[in-house]
């Protein structure tokens, strides 16, 4: 039988966005019944999170929510869908490219990432990070720390425009530029024949930036917990910033974009 065919995303990062585990409930079940009846009208449900595929999919069962998404962007940029048994694969030739221009991204700029790392061991408190599978990242003890780390950051790539990072309040990790929230959303855009005016996403970290563009997105929106410069970026690039908390407030978002679509 023939592939459903999708005529519009609807993309959420997932931790603070769907899920809240300090609400009650983490995550409100009218916002199941929502996105179950904007599938029904053709839409793909995509969660666009930091977390590995394996950490996403505990999430989803942690926190009771068992419909299976249509995709998934794992670890900011990785694309993946469900195959056979449940069994997550990737979609499209993204991921292969992806995992090479991080192999070259580590190569590349190993002095600039050896002076951040000199920079964040000597001038700050956070830590230099080295993940199990090629990870490299950095743990800030504040907000405000992690700010000056950005700055640091950002002085090497003007230089390199490559050199990347995807930031979620004190925790950072470092990728190729051209690999993040927005361009992986971008891709299965363009995998599933859509473009960005047929497309809603949703998020409240600084991670979620480059997806709450609308070269990627027409519909952008962010819950009431979102952090306050995420809200203004929302609000000027004229996106909906929603009063509830996480999937209180993705209820308030669909229903600001999508009221109108027949029942």
């Amino acid at each position: 039988m023939a592939a459903r065919k999708h005529t519009f995303i609807l993309c959420f990062d997932f931790d603070g966005t769907l899920v809240h585990p300090e609400s009650d409930p983490a995550f409100h079940p009218a916002l199941g019944d929502m996105i179950r009846q904007l599938r029904h009208l053709g839409a793909a449900w995509v969660i666009n999170t930091g977390r590995s595929l394996e950490q996403t999919l505990q999430g989803l069962g942690s926190h009771g929510i068992f419909m299976e998404p249509d995709f998934i962007i794992a670890q900011e940029c990785e694309i993946f869908k469900p195959g056979i048994i449940s069994k997550w694969t990737d979609f499209g030739a993204w991921n292969r490219t992806a995992r090479k221009a991080h192999d070259r991204f580590m190569r590349d700029h190993k002095r600039s990432l050896d002076a951040i790392r000199h920079m964040v061991e000597t001038q700050t408190k956070a830590e230099f990070m080295h993940g199990d599978f090629g990870q490299v990242g950095v743990v800030a003890t504040t907000d405000e720390e992690m700010d000056r780390i950005c700055e640091y950051i950002d002085t090497h790539s003007r230089e390199f425009p490559d050199i990347g990072y995807h930031r979620n309040s004190i925790y950072l990790r470092f990728s190729h530029s051209a690999y993040g929230k927005g361009t992986a959303l971008g891709e299965l855009t363009r995998l599933l024949e859509l473009n960005a005016t047929q497309v809603f996403a949703a998020g409240d970290n600084h991670n979620d930036v480059t997806m709450l563009d609308r070269r990627f997105a027409a519909q952008i929106a962010c819950p009431g917990n979102a952090l306050p410069p995420i809200k203004e970026i929302v609000k000027s690039r004229g996106g909906f910033v929603a009063s509830g908390v996480a999937s209180v407030g993705m209820i308030e978002a669909l229903n600001h974009f999508f009221a109108t679509k027949p029942a």
